[in-house]
């Protein structure tokens, strides 16, 4: 199933995030893709805002690649930008967390695609207009996800 969204501002961002963060469950990889300044960092504070962890803890983790919180559910931030390949990734063990039981964040997530599990759900952050962004989800279609597409109709591009 591939849904496009439109946010407008980073509220909208964040509202998006957070009603996706409500039907994650432990297991869940969601794998974002955009350009820097596209939005993944804010999308993440509103996934992790959803399983409650307070917005202002979750921030770039591009110097130390992953960053656990604690909320309702293991949060694991995953940054891959300043890996230069998927061996590196093997070698700090990204593989067993990817296939952990936390949920799992991953920004830069096309420099790791061959690991990333099948199931996961990709969100791509595409520049729009002024400030605005398009969101285009890519996931299976199941039960979870089209309660996400029904909390953020609004959101709908061509809606």
């Amino acid at each position: 199933m591939v849904v496009e969204l439109y946010s407008s501002c980073e509220a909208d961002t964040m509202e998006i995030a957070r009603a996706l963060g409500a039907v994650l469950v432990p297991g869940d990889v969601v794998a974002l893709s955009g350009d820097l300044g596209a939005g993944k960092t804010v999308f993440c504070k509103g996934v992790g805002e959803a399983i409650g962890i307070p917005a202002d803890r979750i921030v770039s983790p591009s110097f130390t690649v992953v960053t656990e919180h604690a909320g309702a559910v293991p949060f694991l931030h995953v940054d891959v930008y300043r890996l230069s390949s998927e061996r590196e990734a093997d070698d700090i063990g990204l593989e067993e967390i990817l296939n952990g039981e936390g949920v799992c964040l991953v920004e830069w997530a096309e420099k790791i695609a061959t690991m990333l599990p099948k199931s996961c759900i990709k969100v791509k952050f595409l520049f729009s207009d002024e400030g605005s962004r398009r969101l285009i989800l890519d996931a299976e279609d199941t039960p979870r996800i089209r309660g996400f597409v029904h909390r953020c109709k609004r959101y709908l591009t061509g809606g």
